[in-house]
């Protein structure tokens, strides 16, 4: 099983970057206040419990708590912020993100598999 590690300063988030030209990262943004974010974490912690992608490291940034990560993580990958919202990072890139409804084990699976 893998576990996920939290992101909460702007230098963790700019290290995990430049890290992802070796190796790929998924960052999920979670809102500790929302229900459809909730079930995301769900479903991402069931996908980390299964067989996840040894090739992969999995972080998490809580939207609230560490609007600054979360607002440098939009700006450097030019993806627009949504919560909750799964983002491949592979090359200093976005490869791949999806949000809400989208975050599911099965998703994960397809893409990261």
């Amino acid at each position: 099983m893998a576990e996920w590690r939290e992101i909460t300063t702007t230098e963790e988030w700019d290290r995990i970057l430049a890290e992802s030209s070796n190796r790929q990262a998924v960052i999920l943004k979670h809102s500790t206040r929302c229900p459809v974010s909730a079930g995301a974490l769900e479903e991402y912690e069931a996908y980390l419990a299964d067989r996840p992608n040894p090739d992969t490291d999995y972080y998490l940034v809580k939207v609230i708590e560490s609007r600054p990560v979360s607002n440098k993580i939009a700006e450097d990958l030019g993806v627009v912020h949504q919560s909750p919202q799964m983002i491949l990072v592979k090359d200093g890139k976005a490869v791949w993100h999806a949000s809400h409804w989208a975050v599911t084990k099965r998703h994960m699976t397809a893409v990261l598999d």
